[in-house]
């Protein structure tokens, strides 16, 4: 039995508070769009056909349509599938659904159809209302419907969307492997790391007590900051840089390349 498309009757989950800003996710987007754009174009196989999941996407479907425009400048038949629990959600998107956008009703059930497949998850704002013990299981349904090779972003954000975490989870063949937890800033409420523990993803936000990774990981964090605090009189932007590379020092898998530091993101590979 393929299980992907035996989904039950109920969607599985709960509706999410729903509301969002414009451009709420668009650093979520631009940093898919950098990390790894190829997931996007890709033509083999089941990719030819496989869709983004804009999962929870709220009381309307802006989030689903701005990833739209965004994604399909470098893939314009990209099929794309905005899914809430709610069904008077959805009804109010389908005036926005066409060939290759479509909106369903759906929890972590994805809704698909039995041709169809996933390269990319986006499920932002969705998971930090459940319990601790609901991650492993939701993670473990939604990879079901995932290609080998194919990514989930999962996280949390502020209200405007200019700070968040996420975890970076890649399908292999045995489930998710957890291949990175992404900070991101836009640096419009300066440069704060306690900034970041709010925004959490539902298995980390609980942890951040002594003895704990996550913890030990921000106070590593904040001892790499204040060392390098003299670097701020050139900018924040600068400033983060050099905690990160502080960090990154002290023995932490952070990426220090100048394109995803001078941008905001600090990826803290697992």
């Amino acid at each position: 039995m393929d299980v992907r498309h035996t989904a039950s009757k109920k969607p599985i989950g709960y509706p999410t508070r729903g509301k969002t800003a414009s451009n709420r996710l668009r650093r979520v987007d631009n940093f898919i769009l950098l990390y790894e754009p190829s997931l996007l174009t890709r033509t083999d196989g089941l990719f030819q056909r496989s869709m983004f999941i804009d999962l929870g996407y709220g009381f309307d479907a802006r989030t689903t349509l701005e990833s739209a425009e965004r994604f399909r400048r470098v893939n314009p038949a990209l099929p794309i599938l905005g899914v809430e629990i709610d069904k008077e959600r959805v009804d109010a998107a389908l005036p926005h659904a066409d060939a290759i956008t479509h909106f369903r009703v759906g929890g972590f059930n994805l809704p698909l159809q039995p041709d169809e497949s996933v390269r990319l998850i986006r499920a932002f704002n969705v998971l930090r209302q459940y319990e601790e013990k609901d991650f492993a299981p939701a993670y473990e349904r939604l990879a079901q419907y995932v290609l080998p090779g194919g990514l989930m972003i999962e996280g949390t954000s502020n209200p405007f969307g200019s700070i968040w975490a996420a975890n970076l989870a890649r399908k292999v063949e045995s489930g998710w492997k957890m291949e990175a937890l992404v900070f991101s800033t836009s640096f419009r409420m300066g440069f704060d790391i306690t900034d970041f523990q709010a925004v959490l993803p539902k298995n980390y936000i609980h942890h951040v007590v002594q003895g704990d990774l996550i913890f030990d990981f921000f106070e590593a964090w904040k001892r790499s900051a204040a060392e390098t605090s003299a670097a701020k009189v050139f900018g924040l932007k600068q400033w983060f840089a050099a905690s990160a590379e502080s960090l990154a020092a002290k023995g932490y898998k952070i990426e220090i390349h100048k394109k995803w530091l001078s941008k905001g993101w600090l990826i803290w590979n697992k």
